[in-house]
């Protein structure tokens, strides 16, 4: 009996040191929120080092162990746009530093990024120097914003600065081979999220979408990237199109870079630049710790609140995703609160439930009733995302955001063919009335369930198209020709009157600001909504098993087919 006990004291013991180097840990990785920066040097922006994400998030703790500590920080737009600006009006700041090998960051959010660093060169007459190693289209069109492009002259890098591509995979004819019968419902001969799991190949009108997507994407970066390195856009998708791009000389002689730079050489003159006599001399000052010094919360009173519907609009409370309940709650605390005197709200989604879109869009109205309320886009403002902000006052869209894709699917898998031909399992079904089973996956739809879907289907539809037709006062069957589940790009969306103006969320702060009463938004608080996960909430989430959305979510997208999902029926913007 003694032994025994003291076996259980050992353990108890065991867990208790557990605990203290658990704290000790998490201690350890917590970095101070307000860090102490040189007064004046070189700002440094490496985009290995960091994320730009819709807000500022600490360090997700799970990957900072795995990573002895390190990780990247997550940096909202915001916060780097506003650290930025300050730069631009801080007379310590020599110029900036841009490292773009590594970048991890969306292709939207790295156009806002380069904006900002725009804006930077002409407040500030500074210069933003970029150097590269690995140049890919993406890092390549942030380092086409500096006043000089380096690069390394050393061979061996690899170069994937060849344009933008998208794929499309299909299961429909693997799904077959185990029996999978999936029902697509749908309207919109565009809306293609289905075609996923019911073709073998790409129908006309996706490819047809698609292919615009891409050719006016590579419009907008191309005609950039010309107008930074004084070219032509011409020239430079000559020099794509004919693989002129191997190896490092190969940038300069195509005007793509200034000169070919080792380490020593770069750093002499990034001295030379820092007015310095040699490099030891130039005091770098990294963008995460400039941003946390500088972007501090506002003491102003009245506030300006973004709520960032940023991810796939789901049914329920959950805390990640765009949750309809709680997204509802949330924006009925921001109408409610008096202190808040305008809106932007921050669309990053490409959809989802239609059911929670309808919540989220409800309290909108009632909010926009009292307050002003202005839709930023960021990556996706697609179908649901287009859905919830249809009616603010002003919609301001990134050129490469993907928009639109007015319509409405559902899908429902039938596996009576993989249980009886594949697993040769027998299923009888006993139901009190006649379309018992419907949902239960074990037969098709008769023509009279079908119909049923489809009168569902087409009363979304009419309801999505009359809402836009409303809101953005164009002919409902002007919306029609436009919708049919198609996508189009910010910079298109232009044109068909799907959005208002091109631009960042600093500018829709911007413009909400002016809408308020006061367009000086130093006078404000910009408070965001909801509030991202503190690193306590994170450890507890990860010591619960459920890892925090932002870590996971493009994993998810990867490997959870929608099919499942969408277990039992329910419809969806996607």
């Amino acid at each position: 009996m003694k032994k025994f006990l003291k076996m259980v004291l050992a353990v108890i013991c065991g867990i208790l040191l557990l605990d203290v180097l658990v704290v000790a840990v998490i201690s350890g990785l917590a970095t101070p929120s307000t860090p102490s920066v040189p007064s004046e040097g070189v700002l440094r922006v490496d985009m290995s080092k960091i994320v730009i994400t819709e807000q500022s998030q600490e360090a997700d703790p799970v990957a900072a162990l795995q990573a002895g500590g390190e990780t990247l920080e997550n940096i909202g737009i915001w916060d780097a746009t506003q650290a930025i600006s300050k730069a631009a009006e801080d007379p310590g700041i020599k110029f900036i530093y841009l490292k773009t090998d590594g970048s991890t960051t969306g292709i939207v959010l790295t156009d806002e990024l380069r904006s900002a660093l725009a804006a930077y060169r002409e407040k500030s007459g500074n210069p933003v120097i970029a150097y590269t190693e690995n140049p890919g289209t993406g890092s390549y069109y942030l380092a086409s914003v500096a006043d000089k492009i380096y690069m390394t002259p050393h061979p061996g890098a690899t170069y994937t600065m060849n344009g933008i591509s998208s794929q499309m995979i299909f299961l429909g004819d693997l799904l077959k081979k185990f029996g999978v019968n999936v029902q697509l419902i749908r309207h919109g001969k565009y809306k293609s999220a289905g075609e996923m799991y019911t073709r073998g190949s790409s129908s006309p009108e996706n490819r047809e979408q698609n292919q615009q997507l891409v050719n006016s994407m590579w419009n907008t970066m191309s005609e950039k990237i010309a107008a930074g390195r004084n070219i032509t856009t011409a020239q430079l998708n000559d020099a794509i199109d004919n693989l002129k791009l191997c190896l490092p000389q190969d940038f300069v002689d195509c005007g793509l870079a200034d000169a070919l730079l080792d380490r020593e050489a770069l750093e002499d003159q990034l001295a030379v630049l820092a007015v310095a006599d040699k490099f030891s001399q130039v005091k770098m000052i990294d963008f995460a710790d400039y941003v946390h010094s500088k972007v501090l919360p506002s003491k102003a009173s009245n506030k300006i609140a973004v709520i960032y519907a940023d991810g796939q609009i789901v049914d329920g409370s959950a805390e990640t995703e765009v949750a309809g309940d709680r997204f509802a709650s949330i924006i009925e605390g921001v109408r409610n609160d008096k202190t808040v005197k305008a809106v932007v709200l921050r669309v990053s989604s490409p959809g989802g439930s239609v059911l929670a879109s309808e919540k989220i869009k409800h309290e909108l109205d009632l909010l926009k009733a009292e307050k002003p309320l202005v839709a930023s886009y960021g990556a996706y403002a697609a179908s649901g995302g287009y859905w919830i902000s249809t009616n603010c006052e002003k919609i301001i869209t990134n050129p490469l955001t993907i928009t639109g894709s007015i319509g409405v699917f559902g899908m429902v898998p039938d596996l009576s063919k993989t249980a009886s031909e594949v697993l040769h399992v027998g299923v009888e079904t006993v139901s009190s009335n006649k379309h018992g089973d419907m949902f239960s996956l074990t037969r098709p739809f008769d023509q009279s369930e079908y119909n049923y879907m489809q009168r569902s289907i087409e009363d979304i539809y009419d309801r999505f198209t009359t809402l836009v037709s409303e809101a953005r006062d164009i002919p409902k069957e002007e919306v029609d020709a436009i919708g049919q589940g198609r996508v189009w790009t910010g910079d298109d969306a232009l044109g068909i009157k799907l959005a208002d103006e091109a631009g960042t969320l600093a500018d829709a702060i911007e413009y909400a600001a002016e809408l308020a009463g006061d367009p000086n938004i130093n006078n404000w608080n910009v408070k965001g909504y909801p509030a991202p996960l503190s690193f306590m909430e994170q450890m507890t989430t990860a010591l619960s098993g459920k890892k925090p959305d932002y870590t996971v979510r493009l994993a998810k997208e990867l490997t959870t087919p929608r099919i499942v999902a969408l277990l039992p029926f329910e419809f969806r913007f996607l």
